[in-house]
């Protein structure tokens, strides 16, 4: 039997009707895995060994079978006594850990490699997780981004702004659509965004050219080894937003691939499967692909319903068959 273990947030916090890692965990379930959780504070180095305190997880019937969050009540879920496993002994860590990417979640990923140098199957591979930073990852591909810069100096910052009149600017490290600041031409806030984000100087960010077909929604494209799933989530913002982002308000529009969809997919997929990225999330404005999800994507639960998905399953068949090629 595949034991499956899931690194993730507080599971009391889970959102019932969106959550894309409990579709996951219901996917694994239903295949029989043993299924077990943790969080990153269970995480040590113990006796020459990457540890983890685990406790076996399962789901009440009723919401296994339909995934409807009406019927699920407050216990949705159980969890066994905790054990202390060896992390190398586990057949699948799936890392599911939202942001902050921050230096706990570095040293993670540490104790992360060390169990998948020792056999564990770990998605997505922590080395690239800790490599690549969801925002500067998409300058590898210059043919598909629009204009931007990173930097920290205001004046570089401000002559950006004075080339391109309408731009985002925006944190590397931040989710969700926080402290993200459309300024257009003769803003008079220009200023106090750049020092606010930028710590007077002291802390790097992104300066995107605007794209005005965010109007049409921001897309979310999963990726799973490398291949599209042939949907994507349109994220529409709400009327006097600029972000779709459905954590900051933006309706979810389900869309078949456009061919400059399937053209971008096409250039970052390669690169996700080559550096073990195994479940990712690009996001696409029009004709040029913003940001590239490697940590926690999302979006599944949305495009399952749209479409009669079931896009956990198809990343568990991935998953199975990568055990069976190891």
């Amino acid at each position: 039997m595949v034991h499956i273990a899931f690194l993730m947030d507080p599971i009391a916090s889970v959102n019932l009707k969106k959550d894309s890692t409990l579709a996951m965990i219901r996917a694994a379930l239903r295949r029989g895995w043993h299924v077990s959780y943790f969080e990153q504070r269970d995480l040590t180095w113990k006796d020459d060994r990457p540890m983890a305190t685990l406790r076996e997880l399962s789901i009440e019937a009723g919401f296994l079978a339909d995934l409807d969050p009406d019927q699920a009540g407050t216990h949705w879920y159980r969890l066994g006594d905790t054990a202390e496993v060896d992390l190398a002994t586990l057949d699948v860590v799936m890392v599911r850990k939202d942001p902050p990417f921050d230096m706990e979640y570095i040293y993670a990923t540490y104790l992360l490699e060390r169990a998948e140098a020792r056999g564990a199957l770990v998605v997505n591979a922590p080395g690239s997780l800790r490599d690549c930073n969801e925002k500067f990852f998409a300058t590898q591909f210059p043919d598909c981004v629009p204009p931007l810069m990173v930097g920290k100096r205001p004046d570089q910052l401000l002559a950006f702004h004075a080339e391109h009149g309408d731009v985002v600017f925006k944190p590397l490290d931040g989710m969700g659509g926080t402290d993200i600041f459309r300024v257009r031409p003769d803003d008079p806030n220009l200023h106090v965004v750049i020092e606010s984000l930028t710590a007077l100087g002291q802390r790097r960010i992104m300066a995107q050219k605007y794209i005005p077909e965010i109007e049409d929604g921001d897309k979310r494209i999963l990726l799973i080894d490398g291949e599209p799933v042939d949907y994507a989530l349109a994220r529409i913002p709400m009327t006097g937003e600029s972000r779709g982002n459905l954590a900051a308000g933006g309706t979810g529009v389900g869309r078949r691939l456009t061919a400059r969809d399937r053209f971008i997919a096409g250039r970052v997929g390669p690169e996700l499967k080559r550096r073990g990225l195994l479940f990712a999330g690009i996001d696409v404005i029009g004709d040029y692909l913003t940001e590239i999800n490697v940590t926690c994507p999302t979006c599944i639960r949305e495009l399952d319903a749209q479409f009669s998905l079931d896009i956990a399953s198809m990343l568990m068949d991935k998953i199975e068959a990568g055990l069976a090629n190891r």
